[in-house]
């Protein structure tokens, strides 16, 4: 918060709750359902409110998705009957190993229960979370889309007692405008923070209560994804299709996801782990680059793309979850990290953290408690079926990034011989060792990686991509993608690792560009930006900060 504007403008409105959400999300919109439930079935009031950045709930959810419906069963068992929007069920996989010109499917008897998707449903995450918001209003939850939780708030004790919102209306230049509007304040007696992955205030929380400490580094992949209307000759409602191998190399992570939803619609996207080494590669082009294979282009050819984002994912499983309460609050869902990689699922842990946070709160509402630490809600996932789906999968990012064919191995055995066959758990445990930026190599070890040009047909490049995100950010307002050090860039991102952000980042906001006296200058195209975290996270040397833009900024992703 500028301090001279609220010593100018302020004191800021304050608003009174319960439970403040900051996130409109799956894991935040199910702890306000819970919370509200609860409450009705006590016959007593709890006043609950969920702060979403976006313009609108699902504005900014990008996900895959197949979604497995165990925790939307337990937290809304008449979804069907209420019409949610999860009515392609998963009909066939498939999951194929590639060479740069053939593939290899891999028999499904041989795939692990963890990789099998029958039972589950191809959905549209944005438009779940959409009709979910819809359940939370009808209940009683007060919903603010396009609000930006900018700050967190203390009390005297140092416990967390709320947000507050960004202030509208601020010029480049950090100035008021004519068009200026101070924040307000949201006051809790808990406060649940559901950002996603990288969230902005939760990083701050992480470090303030050091809630890291005894973790793994959390580890991080990039989902690029697009929606396509493809060939109705071609579309088989509930295929779906993974893949691994090429475009990368054996010793980087990564693969992709192929889902045939509905209406001839195709979510086709790419995930690249952020551990990589070489600066030069681009996961955006590796991408581009697998939409050309021979087993998957087919599925494309004739067809059209409607839409593109991209989200970064955490990935470090169990190993790597923080703390998840503090004084004042917790964390839920993709927040704290509870993605399941090896399912490559987090929406029914997401909603599962969220019903488990609520319960944790609605027990201390109704005790008088107040900003406080929830231990029951660690306690409550120690003890749920979410936590042991995801300390059976606890090596699987740590044997992956040993390799392809290794890794590919050792999850195989694990999960098909020692958790399906015998039932039993891995008597091993791995852990990671290092942040995914400390891992990014300086560029004098790699040869630049020549990328073929996009043939706007099959392959695009960023900006075009960038246009149907339908991203927006008010040009006038103050970049929200901010250095830390206005000359590391230059002096040592460019120097020494070749400029790596003009190639992880998927929405052409960094460009490296030469002054008018020649010099190299970094250029923040903020505009672009679909809220992905990624440069947050792979920067090498930590100098970018991305903090929250003015609400109601950034991508509005429709079915995606």
């Amino acid at each position: 918060m500028n301090d001279s504007i609220l010593d100018q403008y302020g004191p800021r409105e304050a608003m009174e709750y319960d439970v403040v959400i900051v996130g409109g999300g799956p894991a935040g919109l199910a702890t306000a359902i819970r919370l509200k439930q609860l409450a009705q079935q006590a016959n007593t009031e709890v006043s609950v409110c969920v702060l979403e950045k976006g313009g609108e709930l699902g504005a900014h959810i990008l996900s895959g998705a197949v979604m497995d419906p165990r925790a939307i069963n337990e937290l809304l068992p008449d979804w069907k009957e209420q019409g949610a929007p999860l009515t392609v069920a998963v009909s066939e996989d498939r999951f194929l190993f590639l060479t740069e010109k053939k593939s290899f499917r891999a028999p499904n008897w041989m795939l692990p229960a963890c990789f099998q998707n029958y039972g589950n449903y191809v959905i549209s995450l944005a438009n779940v979370v959409r009709w979910l918001g819809t359940q939370a209003e009808a209940l009683g939850v007060e919903i603010f889309p396009g609000f930006a939780a900018a700050e967190v708030l203390f009390d005297d004790n140092g416990a967390v007692k709320g947000v507050a919102t960004g202030n509208m209306g601020v010029g480049r230049d950090g100035q008021p405008t004519g068009e200026f509007q101070l924040g307000m304040e949201l006051h809790a007696k808990y406060t649940m923070f559901a950002e996603g992955a990288r969230g902005h205030l939760g990083k701050q929380l992480m470090a303030r209560f050091k809630l890291t400490e005894g973790s793994d580094p959390q580890t991080y992949g990039i989902g690029i994804k697009e929606l396509w209307e493809i060939d109705p000759a071609k579309h088989q409602p509930g295929l779906v299709v993974h893949t691994a191998g090429w475009p990368l190399n054996a010793s980087t992570y990564g693969g992709s996801f192929l889902y045939h939803m509905d209406k001839n619609q195709v979510a086709v996207g790419y995930v690249v782990g952020l551990a990589y080494e070489n600066p030069y590669l681009s996961p955006f082009e590796e991408f581009q680059r697998y939409k050309t294979h021979p087993a998957i282009r087919g599925f494309f050819e004739g067809g059209k793309r409607i839409s593109y984002g991209a989200r970064a994912i955490t990935a470090g499983g169990i190993m790597s979850l923080p703390k998840l309460v503090f004084p004042g609050g917790a964390l839920v869902g993709c927040e704290a990290g509870f993605l399941n990689a090896s399912r490559i699922k987090g929406s029914h842990a997401a909603l599962k953290t969220g019903m488990l946070a609520a319960e944790s709160a609605f027990a201390a509402l109704t005790l008088g408690r107040e900003r406080d630490t929830l231990d029951t809600y660690p306690e409550a996932f120690k003890a749920s079926w979410l936590h042991k789906e995801l300390d059976q999968a606890r090596n699987f990012k740590q044997w992956m990034s040993k390799g392809l064919y290794l890794g590919t191995a050792m999850v195989g055995f694990e999960q098909k011989v020692i958790v399906d066959m015998f039932k039993a758990k891995v008597p091993w445990t791995l852990h990671h060792q290092h942040a995914d930026h400390e891992c990014l190599k300086p560029a004098a070890a790699f040869a630049p990686i020549d990328y073929p040009k996009p043939d706007n047909k099959l392959t695009f490049d960023r900006l075009t991509s960038v246009f149907i995100s339908n991203t927006n950010h008010a040009e006038n307002q103050p970049i929200h993608l901010t250095l830390k050090n206005d000359s590391v860039p230059v002096d040592l991102n460019l120097a020494i690792y070749a400029g790596p952000e003009a190639r992880f980042c998927p929405a052409g906001v960094y460009e490296y560009v030469k002054t008018n006296e020649g010099a190299d200058r970094l250029q923040i195209n903020a505009q672009n930006c679909v809220h992905c975290k990624t440069c947050d996270i792979k920067d090498p040397t930590q100098n970018i900060n991305w903090v929250v833009p003015e609400g109601g900024g950034g991508p509005n992703y429709p079915n995606m």
